[in-house]
């Protein structure tokens, strides 16, 4: 029988239950990490899937009889873990989360101390080598379990992004899609003047509504019917573990996750001048622009949370933030939130009182986007270098940090290639021109060939 364990990925653990992941696996996977990390402490909590508690257990178990104490902070949101890490200086952190997976797929996402990410390139496959090779010394002395109630605090955190004052009543559509988010948002709803019209609110893993990821279009009709419905000020979504939040504005207009990044920077520049915006290279023009006319510095970061959590550590960056609709911040130690953004959004539509379409329709007017647009190829670097030969030539510059980005005077593109799969991902964007943007994305599209991924 093969002792290779296949859920590990290039950032976090995902597998199916019970062949891919399973108890004896995340038993495994907790004596694991204590041999890597040699941690006296860690946090540990799981998000609301139907397995997760009791993955989530074995975990602590495997972590307890290496001699670690454990920090059980319960079911909870992974940015919970990564607050916990941190505010309450521990060694490490495990999340139990399969994000938006589909609800017989569970994983694990791992920090070190001050909520570091542990990835492909900094010690997850050492963890997994350690894991299938199950030979784990016995410890004296077995380590503790403590129930953590850690939720006050990181409410408290929370609200010091935002001044509560400036905060005026907003009708906001909140739709946790049965994940985990909607018990933040009760935990908040107490200290602003917003008006909550909660829907698909209760956690459940059964996932009665879908799987909770707003980015498949078909899961967001609901939110854009109850915003029409009720007249709200805006519409909330995010995935299972709420590390990524998703924004419609008041006409039901679901909002790239690339304007939120602009919005994002703007208001942290407005209070803190001069600071550093860090942001991946797959669209670029509006934070430049954005971030250049506030006295902002803007920092490149190849795409995906570790690069750009390591470059935000690099140049103490204020704010990251990518398309895919993650969003990082310095006070939370670097790491992704899906409630700071929210909170920083409202409060800039109360502070400006424009509504959330005025705040975003300008930009989108002037920086008009593909969206990123996933093609299945028989040969992608074939295809890659064909796109490469086809434009570069008269291109005003060509950069390779994430795949192929090439610049010319109105318009734009980065193309590059999934790690796991026979996949490019395509994006364009032009200086205020939409049919340019169009005609050029369908030549490449054309020059590419496969079938939509």
């Amino acid at each position: 029988m093969s002792n290779e364990i296949t859920c590990f990925k290039a950032y976090d653990v995902r597998g199916r239950i019970p062949d891919e992941l399973n108890e004896d696996i995340a038993y495994r996977i907790g004596r694991a990490y204590a041999s890597f990390v040699s941690p006296s402490k860690v946090v540990v909590g799981h998000d609301i899937r139907l397995t997760s508690e009791s993955i989530s257990n074995a975990l602590i178990e495997g972590l307890r009889d290496s001699g670690v104490d454990v920090l059980h902070i319960g079911t909870c949101g992974t940015e919970e873990v990564y607050f916990a890490t941190f505010h309450y200086e521990t060694d490490g952190g495990i999340a139990v989360t399969a994000s938006h997976n589909p609800k017989d797929y569970n994983g694990m996402k791992f920090v070190r101390e001050q909520s570091r990410p542990i990835s492909a390139d900094t010690g997850l496959m050492d963890i997994r080598a350690l894991a299938e090779a199950n030979a784990f010394e016995k410890v004296d002395n077995r380590g503790a379990l403590e129930r953590l109630d850690h939720r006050p605090a990181y409410i408290e955190h929370l609200l010091g992004y935002i001044d509560k004052s400036n905060c005026r009543p907003l009708k906001i559509v909140s739709n946790p899609g049965n994940g985990g988010a909607g018990a933040v948002v009760d935990a908040l709803d107490a200290a602003l003047p917003y008006e909550f019209i909660r829907m698909h609110h209760e956690p459940d893993g059964n996932f009665p509504n879908g799987v909770p990821n707003p980015l498949l279009v078909e899961n967001r009709a609901p939110t854009i019917e109850k915003i029409a419905e009720t007249g709200a000020d805006l519409g909330i979504a995010w995935d299972g573990d709420f590390d990524r939040c998703f924004f419609f504005d008041e006409l039901g207009q679901f909002i790239e996750g690339y304007y939120i990044v602009g919005l994002l920077a703007s208001a942290f520049l407005d209070k803190q001048p001069g600071q550093k915006i860090v942001h991946d290279p797959r669209l670029t023009w509006n934070t430049l622009d954005i971030v250049a006319a506030r006295g902002g510095s803007a920092v490149v970061s190849k795409s995906g949370h570790a690069f750009i959590k390591e470059r935000m550590r690099e140049v103490d960056g204020v704010y990251g933030g990518e398309m895919s609709a993650h969003h990082y911040f310095r006070d939370f130690s670097y790491c992704d939130s899906g409630m700071i953004p929210w909170l920083l959004v409202t409060e800039l539509m109360s502070t400006t009182g424009k509504p959330l379409s005025a705040l975003v329709q300008e930009r989108v007017d002037l920086y008009p986007t593909s969206g990123e647009i996933n093609r299945r190829l028989e040969d992608a670097p074939k295809s890659l270098a064909a796109v490469r030969a086809a434009y570069e030539g008269q291109a005003n510059s060509s950069d390779d940090l994430d795949g192929l980005s090439l610049e010319f005077d109105d318009w734009r593109f980065n193309l590059r290639s999934s790690n796991t799969e026979p996949v490019v991902r395509l994006n364009v964007e032009s200086r205020g021109d939409a049919e340019l943007m169009r005609e050029k994305t369908e030549a490449i599209l054309a020059l590419l060939g496969g079938e939509p991924a």
